[in-house]
């Protein structure tokens, strides 16, 4: 059985070629996302190479902001609970299923509160942009929260169909913090590896290796250090829950790892990089102003030199020169090319079209997961299947352990991830209906619509459609019952009280003339009023 540490150098060899375009790719927009050395102790400041544009930092910030906005909306669900239509009128009664969508839009915004209160958009939005720079990111879904894994701190292994089937993972933690004692080789001796190993107090090479099990169908892993395994650190986890999101960009068949957005526009921002640099350089040296003062000249250039603003000194004009660097023609040939360039990045990673707002509407967030999706050649499909639904997989099993949510019968209930364009939300399930009834009105009339359209239901379809609580806000059959027999009695109270106001108007009705009249009044008196 091989040791963590042996496997995960064996893996590391299939993984580097990808790792060096990575590096690459991250050296040209942002450099702090994937650094091939790990080897340094914590805490110290790398010197990294800092690219002569901007473009590509601004690209893949804006591209991963863009991903965010559509993966994890931050006003609405990206997923729905809906019972499947399969079982309607064989297991449950169809008049049921607004109740049950009210019921799943509640649980729904509980899952995203859930969500709201964690760090989870924070490592995400740090995922994404490690998937548009090296194509690659692995995300771990503890008790804590998500834990992100940069390309140069795991390796991986995938089966013939492209399923994950064994991940290693490598991190360098202090011995203290381990809180066990590990043995402590000679300082400054190399170790097996040949890496150099210190006191106590240094950190040390913590491997976690995961595993599929082929015998019971669940993901099991450990730690290692040391070559030692950290007593507690076996887990399991089943097959359709596995805490552990290994995410590509893009993939190519028979390949391991995928291959990021910027890698696809890697001889742009090359080009992109050279041109910026030789302008740079070019418009510094031609900013530069050199006095040339002719030898046989009768002004003197130490006079020149001395000269201050607005002084009067002695000499010819035509003694005196500027040096001038004949590159003008060069510098324009460069910088339109430069522009044009920038603008394929600018183009291709969507940054031509930002709205700066303070709040994001739904229409917004569907028009831009449009976009994506159709920029990005079905980045969501790949993104749905690695992230989305083991992601809310993981969230529900979490959340049903913890009594928070009940559990959903599988054959009854199935969530549906409502992120991106193919997929149907609940926006567009509101306009779809709204648009049905907008028809209806429009073509038969108003009468159709009252006679064929129940209001209490359409309006708990819309409410759910909206992710609304309608309860104390919308009249149940029995309030508006209630409410219809109240209007029923006001009505005839009032006409009651008119009469009593006509008929005591009529000289029948005046005591002074009629002995009777007093006793008619009182009785309609009693008539009117509401019983007790």
């Amino acid at each position: 059985m091989y040791k963590a540490r042996e496997r995960y150098s064996k893996l590391a060899t299939d993984r580097s070629p990808f790792l060096e375009t990575a590096v690459e790719c991250s050296e040209l927009t942002l450099p702090y996302l994937v650094i091939d050395d790990l080897t340094q102790r914590r805490g110290g400041k790398q010197n990294l190479r800092q690219p002569w544009q901007s473009v590509g930092a601004k690209a893949v910030v804006t591209l991963a902001a863009k991903l965010m906005l559509a993966v994890l909306p931050p006003q609405t669900s990206f997923f729905k609970l809906q019972v499947r239509d399969d079982k309607l009128g064989e297991e449950l009664d169809p008049a049921m299923r607004s109740e049950l969508d009210l019921s799943f839009s509640k649980m729904e915004r509980m899952i995203m509160d859930y969500v709201a209160a964690s760090n989870d958009r924070v490592v995400v939005h740090q995922a994404l942009k490690h998937l548009i720079v090296s194509g690659n990111a692995l995300i771990f879904m503890g008790k804590d929260g998500l834990k992100h894994f940069p390309l140069q701190r795991y390796v991986v292994n995938r089966d013939g169909n492209g399923n994950v089937i064994e991940i290693v993972t490598k991190e360098l933690i202090s011995r203290k913090v381990l809180g066990i004692e590990l043995p402590v080789p000679v300082p400054n001796s190399p170790g097996d590896d040949g890496h150099q190993t210190g006191s106590q107090d240094d950190d040390v090479e913590v491997y976690t290796c995961v595993k599929l099990d082929e015998r019971s169908g669940r993901w099991v892993w450990h730690q290692e250090a040391e070559d030692i395994v950290l007593p507690n650190s076996r887990s399991t986890a089943p097959k359709s829950a596995s805490p552990w999101l290994v995410l590509r960009f893009n993939t190519v068949d028979g390949e391991d790892y995928g291959r990021g957005r910027v890698e696809e526009f890697l001889g742009d921002l090359r080009s992109l990089d050279g041109l910026s640099q030789a302008l740079v350089e070019g418009a510094s040296v031609a900013s530069k102003v050199i006095f040339l003062v002719s030898p046989s000249a009768t002004t003197k250039p130490q006079t020149l030199s001395k000269a201050g603003n607005g002084a009067i000194i002695q000499g010819r004009p035509e003694d005196v020169g500027v040096v001038q660097v004949g590159k003008t023609a060069d510098f324009a040939t460069a910088a339109q090319l430069a522009q044009q360039i920038e603008k394929r990045i600018l183009e291709a990673f969507l940054v031509m079209n930002v709205r700066d707002a303070e709040r994001v509407t739904a229409e917004e967030v569907r028009m831009t997961q449009l976009e994506l999706e159709q920029s990005l050649g079905g980045l969501f499909s790949l993104l749905t299947v690695e992230f989305l639904i083991p992601y809310l997989n993981r969230i529900l099993l979490v959340l049903q352990r913890s009594n928070e949510i009940p559990k959903l019968p599988k054959d009854l209930v199935r969530p549906k991830i409502v992120a991106g364009v193919n997929a149907l939300g609940r926006g567009q399930d509101r306009e779809s209906l709204t648009q049905f009834i907008t028809t209806i009105t429009q073509t038969l009339g108003p009468e159709a619509l009252l006679k064929y359209i129940d209001p209490s239901e359409a309006i708990k379809r819309l409410a759910a459609a909206q992710g609304i609580d309608v309860l104390n806000l919308v009249n149940t059959p029995q309030q508006l019952q209630q409410n219809l027999q109240e209007q029923q009695m006001q009505y005839a109270n009032r006409s009651l009280t008119d009469q009593a106001g006509q008929l005591a108007s009529t000289p029948l009705m005046d005591a002074s003339k009629d002995p009777d009249a007093k006793g008619r009044i009182d009785a309609l008196s009693q008539a009117i009023q509401p019983p007790q």
